[in-house]
């Protein structure tokens, strides 16, 4: 595949020639573990309310302290909220993810990555207080609103944060790991629901509901431990700065790395660039066809994070356990553990072995075994209806071994794309001026489908079935003929080697200008050819040129 845009990855062949790992060296690996407790673990709250939304549905007293209208399931015939008002109670968790995507762009920019998700922490932690305390169903969904305004400020500056400042070498499994941190919030999630679903008082659902502020408190007491991003402190003219927390990080103290001194080259000259052809504003998004085409495959890519089937997995496990025929309390919140760990485990493998593989190779597989997966699951559910219409007793034991095996299938067929790679895919697709308005706008289309698909995951699966399940497998179909005909391949170059993936090849040459002249220390003139076009002359970086 060509692309105009993109000239000599030389910073990315000195980044290969480092090749001492992340683990031996002292200064990367304190950041790293600093960005895993604030950055990383964001998505933990993602993990956590998803999880906490489906097993709370488990719980009798949650059920009866909500359902005023006297409604009951009509598989266990125990009290539960009616089909349209539970979409709407795990929806409007999205609705305030939207309300705050204006304003989180021109947030980011004036007071940085950092206090971006310092803010939006703070505000997670009302809102899950918000959440435990609540005295009726309106107070709990303003309180849901509340952790969907913070949760968005956190997600869009901690995936940035930590595209800008992983080393070359590592960006890619670090932002393909920000997403795999979701099921350790699942995970806890499912665990806490094993001892408290059964519990008699309020408390079955208030505890839990106040212990989704953990992770906010993590990002709160340790955000500032970890440095700002040297792109936004370069847009801030802090070049000083900048030059000493990349020195620090990705020289290990080296002043003379010519990593470092080719890095920081690169982020002064295609900032600048960016920066001279970019208004700061959302308009930017639309101005040039380059940056139009980033933004429907944003768009889409938001589409397919929450339309792919996982959201009906996630939130309404219950009533698809129900409908396999596992309808005891101690049968849902063991098959949700375990999930749960199966998923951790199959998102860590999947960011592990991103760096191996093309990422279209990656989405498109993801898409692929999706259907593969929904396909069968649309049948063992179907049968599974037909012995129930037959006789409502009766459970087809077959059909529920094989809906469960699907079940658990789904989660290493989406993690291979979806999660694995929505990140690193979006921090490499926009240029740092537009980054935030970029992740931005795959949250907006990612909030607008999660509140659609959970308003009509319960009314639907409860009146068609199967039937609904078989609109996602064709739905799927969609997703992989889309991405095989409009994703780029973004895999094996650098942030800044990316920036102009769909502009004037000459923008990106006139980075690749400033980084020769700064790593071979010369007043270099690029070297003009007959047809008038502006290449740049090519120099061999000797083998003992390399960072720490």
């Amino acid at each position: 595949m060509v692309h105009e845009g993109l000239s000599d990855p030389i910073l990315t062949h000195l980044a290969e020639q480092d090749r001492t790992p992340w683990f031996k060296k002292p200064n990367l690996r304190k950041m790293y573990f600093f960005l895993f407790l604030c950055a990383m673990g964001v998505e933990m709250t993602s993990g956590f309310d998803s999880t906490l939304m489906g097993t709370l549905q488990f719980s009798p007293t949650w059920n009866k302290y909500f359902d005023t209208s006297g409604y009951k399931d009509p598989k266990t015939k125990k009290l539960a909220l009616e089909p349209g008002l539970l979409g709407l109670v795990n929806s409007c968790y999205q609705l305030g993810s939207l309300i705050a995507i204006p304003f989180l762009p021109w947030y980011s920019q004036l007071l940085g990555r950092r206090w971006s998700v310092m803010t939006g922490s703070l505000i997670m932690v009302v809102g899950a207080l918000l959440q435990g305390f609540a005295q009726n169903l309106g107070m709990y969904i303003f309180a849901r609103m509340v952790l969907g305004f913070g949760i968005v400020m956190c997600i869009v500056n901690a995936s940035a944060l930590i595209g800008e400042l992983g080393h070359p070498n590592d960006r890619a499994t670090l932002t393909s790991f920000f997403n795999a941190s979701y099921f350790l919030g699942a995970i806890a999630a499912s665990a806490i629901a094993i001892a408290t679903s059964d519990m008699k008082t309020d408390w079955s659902w208030r505890l839990p509901s106040l212990l989704q502020m953990c992770p906010s408190l993590l990002q709160i007491f340790f955000i500032f431990f970890v440095p700002e991003s040297p792109r936004w402190l370069v847009s801030k003219d802090r070049y000083d700065d900048a030059l000493e927390l990349l020195i620090k990080y990705h020289g290990e103290g080296d002043r003379d790395s010519v990593l470092v001194q080719a890095e920081m080259a690169q982020i002064q000259s295609t900032i600048k660039i960016e920066l001279e052809h970019a208004k700061q504003s959302w308009m930017d998004m639309l101005r040039t066809s380059g940056m139009r085409r980033r933004v429907i495959i944003a768009s889409f890519l938001g589409f397919f994070t929450q339309m792919s089937g996982n959201t009906l997995i996630s939130y309404y496990q219950s009533t698809l356990f129900n409908m396999m025929g596992y309808t005891t309390n101690y049968a849902k919140t063991r098959i949700n553990v375990a999930n749960n760990c199966w998923g951790l485990l199959t998102a860590s493998c999947a960011a592990i072995a991103v760096g191996r593989f093309p990422r279209r190779v990656m989405f498109m597989t993801s898409a692929a075994t999706m259907f593969l997966m929904f396909l069968g699951f649309t049948v063992a559910m179907e049968k599974l209806a037909e012995a129930s219409n037959e006789t409502p007793s009766r459970v087809n034991k077959s059909a529920a071994h094989a809906a469960l095996f699907f079940f658990f299938a789904f989660s290493p067929c989406y993690n291979i794309g979806n999660n694995a790679i929505t990140y690193t895919y979006l921090t490499e697709l926009f240029p740092f001026a537009q980054r935030a308005r970029g992740i931005a706008i795959e949250q907006v289309w990612g909030k607008i489908s999660g509140f659609f698909t959970q308003n009509v995951n319960s009314i639907a699966i409860t009146h068609i079935g199967w039937k609904y399940m078989a609109i996602i497998t064709a739905w799927l179909v969609f997703e992989f003929s889309f991405i095989y005909f409009v994703y780029p391949e973004t895999a094996g170059r650098t942030l800044e080697e990316l920036a102009f993936l769909f502009e004037d090849k000459e923008y990106a040459d006139q980075a690749i200008i400033a980084v020769e002249k700064r790593i071979h220390h010369e007043d270099m003139a690029p070297a003009e050819i007959p047809d008038g076009k502006t290449v740049v002359q090519e120099h061999e970086v000797a083998p003992n040129q390399k960072s720490a």
